[in-house]
């Protein structure tokens, strides 16, 4: 999998927070045409998320970008997404992959143990976080930082799995992330100030453009 820039996260509870839906804020950030989109959907139901995979799926399929599920591969297969994202306290890639060997699957680590754990198991990214200092999560993972985000780089790079910097990452931080060569997994800077959606595309251009 080939993957640069732009990692957006359309997070059901950040957007339901303020009054944004989640259709017509994808539209926004897909316009940016980024590599990967994943739709997190901690707080709703089965059938919600499915519905909204659903919906999601056309349109990013438009633009060529792959559509990632949360935490959900069983979702994920019957939407027809291109992948699932797993945590450290989700189904293990081995067994995503045991059951549903055609999903592409993206794993989140906090630390160098955990990272290299999961390189080795060659996912189709790996994600490490929280970068900097996060609001998205209730309780988040002590800070990776900068050096240790520029040292997985180099890691991965040799492996040639991509890298997603996650945490904390808002519009001056991305171009620190972009000169590692990871992507950038981005939930709050993509948020308008308001509830208005106008902003949200030309936010989502500006950061995948650092990436150019």
């Amino acid at each position: 999998m080939k993957a640069q820039g732009l990692y957006p996260i359309v997070d059901v509870d950040s957007l339901a927070k303020r009054g944004l839906g989640v259709v017509a804020f994808a539209e926004r950030v897909l316009e940016a045409r980024p590599s990967l989109l994943q739709l997190r959907a901690k707080s709703m139901g089965a059938r919600e998320t499915l519905a909204l995979l659903r919906r999601l799926k056309p349109l990013c399929e438009s633009v060529g970008t792959l559509l990632f599920a949360n935490d959900r591969p069983d979702l994920a297969v019957i939407a027809g997404a291109a992948g699932v994202h797993v945590g450290q306290d989700d189904l293990p890639l081995a067994e995503v992959r045991r059951f549903a060997p055609g999903l592409l699957v993206g794993v989140s680590t906090h630390n160098r143990t955990q990272f290299e754990a999961a390189l080795a198991e060659r996912p189709d990214y790996v994600a490490l976080g929280p970068i900097f200092e996060t609001s998205s999560k209730a309780n988040p993972e002590p800070v990776v930082g900068l050096a240790e985000l520029a040292h997985a780089a180099e890691r991965a790079r040799a492996v040639n799995v991509p890298l997603v910097a996650i945490g904390g990452i808002d519009r001056e931080r991305a171009s620190l992330v972009a000169s590692t060569g990871a992507l950038a997994s981005l939930i709050g800077a993509l948020l308008p100030e308001g509830s208005a959606l106008d902003e949200v595309s030309a936010r989502a251009k500006a950061l995948q453009a650092l990436w150019t």
